[in-house]
């Protein structure tokens, strides 16, 4: 029978034996111990990517990633309509990667997205006041045309249905936050009127209340109202082409600078800039910084009590195998060969440590992830439910990695088999 090298095969010996010594109950621990460390690694990376990702994609399904407006309402605030008829529209969103010079570097560099562009839909922005008989709520009412994608949003509607903008008869249809049902007592197919205030004058319109959504993104759901864009045109005198600005959604959110800067310097004409939403909400996207920080710090944690508890268990195997390594010191072992025997042997630990882990987090985050358990408070949280996400490359890579640290770290207590006298070990064992 063919074995890999003389120390695997003793390494393999060592471990199979069956005892119920004392050394085999320390080793029984650790390997439980470092299983342990790992689960917790793995689920709670998962819970914050999940996190990230969830959340992210609420708010940019809400307002998209970057924002093209009039340049003179990036001065002054005030909403300015732009023309649909812009060479980027619809055109942009057959996009792909792009590779373009940034200059801001000197000298320029290349860059090149991840991806494209999914999606370019037009919009508009409006205050009004919804009035009730006891009580009044004021809203930003967004409006959007036939070109909006109700991928996200359809998601979110708890009660009714999203708007027919293809229907005439539904133009004057709304959809309203969960909040702002509540708030004012409201339902699905209630007639409510809304007050708009343009330039000093006031003017008003009946609305039917088409559906009932929720985000779980308070600060958004209890701002903002979904009407026709046609409603706000006629409102503001504008003309049938004209629009408050476009959302862009990209294929990938690496990207977002890049095509911040890409469709400033190369696409957008000199009246029109971009904004990214890092640029509008710079709050959202260190609130992802901190996630990553806490993920930084819980790996880290783990990886030092796994090491700590490796380390020990390793030291102890080898004083408890004193013997053996003097009798293979006798007959001519160098110390890197018994050093090498003890590695295997931490391998092999680690290794069945390693599939206790994964089995242990793969079963938690499958659970939670299909029966969502552990629950939330949205209003602080922005979801209901632990998010799950499992990164399947980032899975295998921190298994990777964890293996590799804790064998490269058994080289230090290892360092001890040079120290046994091979005489002194046979005379007093």
């Amino acid at each position: 029978m063919r074995f890999k090298s003389f120390e695997y095969f003793v390494a393999r010996k060592l471990s199979e034996r069956k005892t119920n010594s004392f050394i085999a109950k320390i080793i029984r621990i650790a390997q439980m111990v470092i299983g342990l460390c790992l689960a917790v690694m793995l689920i709670g990376s998962s819970i914050i990517h999940g996190f990230k990702h969830d959340i992210t994609e609420k708010v940019f399904g809400f307002w998209g990633h970057i924002h093209i407006m009039d340049a003179q309402m990036h001065l002054n605030r005030d909403q300015v309509p732009i023309s649909l008829d812009q060479t980027f529209y619809p055109d942009i969103e057959q996009l792909s990667e792009v590779v373009f010079d940034d200059f801001r570097f000197d000298p320029p560099r290349k860059l090149k997205t991840k991806g494209g562009i999914k999606k370019i839909q037009s919009f508009a922005l409006l205050p009004g006041i919804i009035e009730r008989k006891t009580s009044m709520e004021g809203l930003i009412f967004k409006g959007i045309g036939a070109d909006y994608d109700w991928d996200f949003l359809r998601k979110y509607i708890k009660q009714g249905d999203i708007l027919d903008l293809t229907d005439s008869t539904a133009a004057r249809s709304i959809l309203i936050s969960e909040q702002t049902a509540k708030r004012l007592g409201l339902k699905v197919d209630e007639l409510i009127v809304v007050h708009f205030i343009i330039s000093g004058k006031q003017f008003k319109r009946r609305f039917l209340i088409k559906g009932i959504y929720k985000t779980g993104l308070e600060e958004y759901d209890k701002k903002y109202a979904i009407i026709d864009i046609q409603i706000i045109r006629d409102l503001l005198d504008w003309n049938a082409d004209q629009v408050g600005g476009f959302e862009i959604i990209l294929d990938n959110l690496d990207d977002l600078d890049y095509f911040g800067e890409y469709l400033y310097a190369e696409v957008l004409p000199p009246n029109l800039f971009s904004e990214t939403l890092k640029q509008k909400a710079p709050q959202i996207f260190e609130w992802i910084e901190m996630q990553n920080i806490n993920e930084l710090v819980l790996l880290v944690l783990m990886a030092i009590v796994a090491l700590i508890n490796m380390v020990t268990v390793m030291m102890i195997i080898i004083l408890e195998r004193t013997k053996m390594i003097g009798t293979l010191k006798a007959l001519g072992a160098r110390n890197w060969t018994i050093r090498k025997i003890f590695l295997y042997k931490a391998g092999l630990i680690i290794g069945y440590s390693l599939i206790i882990g994964n089995v242990l987090a793969l079963v938690l985050c499958l659970t939670q992830r299909y029966t969502r358990f552990l629950k939330l408070n949205e209003a602080d949280y922005y979801i209901s439910y632990v998010p799950i996400r499992i990164d399947i490359p980032w899975w295998i890579g921190l298994n990777v990695l964890t293996l590799v640290t804790i064998l490269l770290f058994m080289l230090i207590p290892s360092y001890l088999v040079s120290k046994i006298d091979p005489v002194k070990a046979l005379r007093f064992s």
